[in-house]
């Protein structure tokens, strides 16, 4: 029998690999539906579904490797990084999806959100009053109109796959649906700003890299306490809180 690998576990979800099979287990029925209508939609390469069972939907691997992880170094020629971008070119000029995801929350609700969340950090006393106050100064940058595309709204490095310079599939599509376009790109160079030149390249376009590094403040704001609460180290190096040390 193959040995069960777990990928991600917290009190949401949970992923595990057996073999050439990665089965999700996610009591919120709502998330695994757009995760499967996303990948559906999409018009970029993305894991076969298997079966589906609720709560668990097993899908197959995919070849190749990620370019990396945050707070690991990033990996992968220019070339590599830029065919990301062209990838999530691609995903943005396709037709919109009928709900709106996690890169598509309203100006006001992210913005008392991240007031909120601002609060509870100092208060917490998790990070520091300074370190807190410069980068939701950073992030005001991302609070402005936009106009929505389809999003994949968690494109963590560590959710696309390559081969070569080839993407091959990229999973975790729970957060999919329309948005902001630059919360993609920031989400999935955080933490690799080095890499940031090559992803916009392969992109195109005018892209605002003021607002993608406000979302890099943003999403780090956001993110230190709920992985905190969850196993996770956003303290650890290259992550979260030295995102937001960068910014200083």
């Amino acid at each position: 029998m193959d040995e069960v690998e777990v990928v991600v576990a917290h009190s949401e979800r949970a992923t595990l690999r057996v073999g050439e099979m990665y089965l999700k287990v996610d009591a919120d029925r709502a998330r695994v539906d757009v995760e499967v209508e996303a990948m559906t939609l999409a018009p970029v390469p993305t894991p076969e579904v298997l079966w589906r069972e609720p709560p668990v939907l097993a899908l197959a691997a995919l070849p190749g490797a990620t370019l990396g992880r945050l707070g690991g170094p990033s990996t992968g020629s220019s070339a590599a990084w830029a065919a990301v971008g062209a990838a999530i070119r691609q995903l943005h000029e396709a037709p919109l999806p009928s709900w709106t995801g996690r890169a598509g929350r309203s100006v006001v609700r992210l913005a008392e959100e991240l007031d909120r969340e601002c609060q509870l950090l100092v208060a917490n006393g998790l990070l520091p009053v300074e370190l807190v106050a410069r980068n939701r100064q950073v992030a005001e940058a991302a609070l402005r109109e936009w106009t929505p595309v389809f999003t994949h709204g968690d494109l963590q490095i560590a959710h696309v796959f390559l081969d070569g310079d080839e993407v091959t599939g990229i999973i975790d599509w729970s957060e999919a649906g329309q948005g902001d376009a630059l919360y993609d790109l920031a989400t999935f160079s955080l933490g690799h700003e080095e890499q940031l030149g090559h992803l916009v390249a392969g992109y195109g376009g005018d892209v605002d890299l003021e607002v993608v590094r406000a979302w890099w403040a943003l999403r780090s704001l956001l993110a230190v306490r709920w992985l905190s609460e969850h196993g996770f180290d956003p303290f650890a190096p290259g992550c979260e809180v030295d995102v937001l040390k960068s910014r200083m």
